[in-house]
This record gives structure tokens, sequence and C-alpha cells, in this order.
């Protein structure tokens, strides 16, 4: 199972909603992968968090940066960005729009 994979099968196992992976290898983004989960609520939020942290870890996986609040959590895994979002956060940051609008890379 490869790292896409394993995310999004913790994520559904533990109840995260509307589990989207967007690819971004072919634009000019920061990382090439970023998921995105709408979470119940600020605690469901946090325990999905130490979900995948006891899941990935072991398998070599390394959080480089996690920033979190009650509404919005992001960990950031170097080539890839997990986002944990409340249903208002998502609806209002729209994510999935501003990455649908990034350019390609400059080949």
């Amino acid at each position: 199972m490869n790292r896409l994979e394993t995310i999004k099968k913790v994520l559904d196992e533990k109840k995260a909603e509307d589990i989207e992976v967007i690819d971004l290898t072919d634009k000019d983004y920061l990382v090439d992968y970023v998921v995105i989960a709408t979470t119940l609520n600020s605690k469901h939020g946090f325990a999905l968090l130490n979900y995948l942290k006891t899941e990935l870890k072991p398998l070599g996986e390394e959080f480089l940066r996690v920033d979190d609040d009650d509404e919005w959590t992001i960990c950031d895994l170097g080539d890839m960005f997990i986002n944990l979002m409340s249903e208002s956060a998502r609806k209002k940051y729209s994510l999935e729009e501003f990455l649908s609008q990034l350019d390609n890379k400059e080949v």
C-alpha cells in the first residue's frame, strides 16, 4: 500500500469525511500532493492527527511541521500537505478551488 492509500485508509477508518487527494505533480506548487479531509469537530481533528502519526511514523514518515487550531490542522510531510478541516473552514477557504487554478510547471 502506498503512502496516499495509507493516509486515505486511516482517515476513512477514523470517520473523516469528503477525503480528497489532489495531485499537483504537474503544477507550480510547494508540494506534489495535497490531502483534504473534513473533521466532525476540533477534537476529531486532533484525534485524526494522532491516528495519522501512530500509523505513519513506524513506516518512516516524518511530520516536518504541524500547525493546528480548532478549525484547521495542516501537516507538512515534505512533499505532501494533509489538511484536516472543519466543514466551515473547508467552505470558507475552498482549497480545492484554489489548487485547481494553479499554473502548470514551466518546462
